[in-house]
C-alpha cells in the first residue's frame, strides 16, 4: 500500500470516527472519550465472524454496524441519558465516558481471551491485510472504504436537507431549548445521533484492521487522532469534522513516513504527536476550529493587499 493510499484510507475511517464524535458532542454535549474503544468493539464482531463462521470482514459490515448501533444506543439510555436528566455537568458526563472506555477495554480484553480459548488462536492481535484483494493495483480497502465515506456523505447530505427529521436534527443541534419549544423531539434526536455515532465507529473498526494490527487497546491509542480531527475541523461543525480528519489523517501519514526515512520506523510509534501538535497550533490560530474561520475574508483582504503592493510598484 503507497503512502498516498494508506494515508486516504486512514482519512477515510478517521472521518467516520470524528463525524459520529462531532454529531454526539452536537445533541447532547458530551464528549465521548469511549469512540476509539467503540470502534474496537465493532473490530472483534468482524473478528468474531471471521474466527467463528469464517465470514469475510467486507460481509460483515452490516452485522459490525448494527452491534455499533446497539452499543450507541444502550450507553445514552442507560448511562448518559440518567445523568443529563439528574443535571449532571459537563465534567461529570465527561468522566463517565471514560469510565466506560475502561470497562469497554476490560471486556474486550477478557472476550478476546473467551475467543482464544473457543477458537485455540491467537486473538489478542489480528489483522485482516493477509484478506484483502486488489483490484487495478490498488488494495480493496482503498475502494470499500472510500465508497462506504461517499454513502455516508450522501445519506447525511440526503437526511439533514431533504428529510423533515434532518430539519429537526439540525434544529436541535443548533437550539436544543427552542426547537424543543417549536415541538421538536429532542430525546429522539438525542438517541438517533447516539445510534448513528456507534453504527460508524463499529464500521470504521470493521475495516481498520485491513490498515493496523488491531489490539484491545487500540481505541485508547486511537481516540487522540479523533479528537484532533474533530477540534481542529470545528468540534460543533459536521463539515469541520470532515475537513479535520483529512487534515489529520494526511499529516499524520506523510509527516510519520518522511520521519520513519530518517529516524526509522521506531518513529511510527509517536505519530499521534503530530496531532497534538496540529491541534495545539489551531486553537492558538482557530479557537472554534477551521470551519469557523473566514477564508472568504482571509482570501480577499490577501487578494487586496498583493493587488496593493502590485499598483505602488
Amino acid at each position: 500500500m503507497s503512502v498516498v493510499e494508506g494515508a486516504l484510507v486512514y482519512s477515510n475511517l478517521l472521518a467516520m470516527l470524528s463525524i459520529g464524535l462531532t454529531i454526539t458532542y452536537i445533541t447532547t454535549s458530551v464528549p465521548n472519550f469511549a469512540q476509539g474503544s467503540f470502534a474496537i468493539f465493532g473490530s472483534y464482531i468482524s473478528f468474531t465472524l471471521f474466527r467463528m463462521y469464517s465470514t469475510h470482514p467486507y460481509f460483515s459490515l452490516p452485522f459490525a454496524a448494527l452491534g455499533g448501533a446497539l452499543l450507541g444506543v444502550a450507553v445514552y439510555l442507560f448511562i448518559l441519558r440518567p445523568l443529563i436528566r439528574r443535571e449532571a455537568s459537563g465534567v461529570i458526563l465527561m468522566i463517565a465516558t471514560l469510565a466506560l472506555d475502561l470497562v469497554l477495554l476490560g471486556f474486550i480484553g477478557a472476550y478476546s481471551e473467551i475467543l482464544r480459548a473457543i477458537t485455540r488462536k491467537s486473538t489478542t492481535k489480528f489483522i485482516f491485510t493477509p484478506y484483502d484483494f486488489e483490484l487495478f493495483g490498488f488494495s480493496g480497502i482503498f475502494f470499500i472504504s472510500t465508497l462506504v465515506m461517499c454513502l455516508l456523505l450522501l445519506f447525511l447530505l440526503v437526511l439533514l436537507y431533504r428529510t423533515k427529521f434532518g430539519v429537526a436534527l439540525r434544529a436541535s443541534m443548533e437550539n436544543p431549548s427552542l426547537a424543543e419549544v417549536m415541538g421538536v423531539n429532542v430525546e429522539y434526536t438525542r438517541i438517533f445521533a447516539w445510534t448513528l455515532s456507534g453504527a460508524l465507529a463499529a464500521i470504521a473498526g470493521c475495516l481498520l484492521p485491513f490498515r493496523q494490527e488491531i489490539v484491545p487497546a487500540t481505541g485508547g491509542i486511537l481516540i487522540v487522532s479523533i479528537f484532533a480531527a474533530s477540534i481542529v475541523g470545528g468540534i460543533s461543525n459536521l463539515s469541520g469534522a470532515i475537513i479535520g480528519a483529512y487534515l489529520i489523517g494526511f499529516s499524520e501519514s506523510f509527516i510519520t513516513y518522511n520521519l520513519s526515512s530518517i529516524f526509522g520506523t521506531s518513529i511510527l510509534l509517536y505519530s499521534r504527536v503530530i496531532s497534538l501538535a496540529i491541534l495545539v497550533i489551531t486553537l492558538v490560530l482557530a479557537p472554534k476550529g477551521l470551519a469557523s474561520v473566514r477564508w472568504r475574508k482571509i482570501w480577499k483582504s490577501l487578494l487586496s493587499s498583493l493587488s496593493g503592493s502590485g499598483s505602488t510598484q
